[in-house]
């Protein structure tokens, strides 16, 4: 089951159909998250190849992967499990920002966190929208050479006016093959899990569907 919510509260329930039809819902062209250039950078660089060592503390000989491979023709270690629900690979709980919330902190916290996206919720803990990183321009990043005013002033935006919203939600029993529809529909990296009141329980993106695939017992879409 599916939702959308935007500030004046629910505006639809329903199936993938419903959902993408509702007036007004903004397909996402763009959802890659920017870039600070910080600290924060390490977090987002890809994972080297790494080298087992023996007891000692020197190398081993055989590379990691070429064990991990031997690891995966073995075959899992239990059972395959069935994973078909949107509870089997959601994040519970979720990083949420107000509507009042400043561009520039609502960046610093994602940063933080290492996430690209973030419910915006109101006083009451539901949700009317979606922050994605992609949609900010924090102070380090200006629009164009000189531009600091306008940088500064994008920068001190509250949240409400980059928003995506209305935004729309997934309940948690959600078979993933119609949450993958909506993804590829609406170009939406993530959606929140909600309740039919949308109060925000939790998150789920494309990457944790991806990441349940290749999970031992891996994801199983058509058993």
């Amino acid at each position: 089951m599916f939702f959308v919510f935007g500030p004046t509260g629910r505006l639809a329930r329903g199936d993938a159909d419903a959902i993408t039809a509702v007036s007004g819902l903004r397909r996402v062209a763009r959802p890659q998250a920017l870039r600070t250039r910080s600290r924060d950078d390490d977090a987002f660089a890809p994972p080297q190849p790494t080298m087992e060592r023996d007891a000692s503390g020197g190398p081993a000989s055989r590379p990691a992967p070429i064990t991990a491979y031997e690891q995966m023709a073995a075959g899992p270690a239990q059972p395959r499990q069935i994973v078909k629900r949107v509870a089997g690979v959601m994040t519970q709980g979720a990083i949420t920002v107000t509507p009042r919330t400043r561009v520039n902190d609502a960046w610093q916290t994602m940063a933080q966190h290492h996430v690209a996206q973030a419910p915006v919720v109101d006083e009451r803990g539901q949700v009317i929208g979606l922050l994605l990183r992609a949609d900010m321009a924090p102070l380090d990043l200006l629009p164009e050479p000189g531009a600091i005013e306008q940088a500064i002033a994008l920068a001190r935006r509250p949240v409400a006016q980059v928003m995506a919203s209305p935004v729309p939600t997934v309940t948690p029993d959600t078979d993933l093959r119609r949450l993958a529809r909506v993804f590829l529909e609406t170009g939406l990296p993530g959606l929140p899990v909600t309740d039919e009141s949308g109060y925000c329980i939790g998150f789920v993106s494309r990457t944790d569907i991806l990441r349940a695939m290749v999970a031992d017992p891996p994801l199983d879409l058509w058993t």
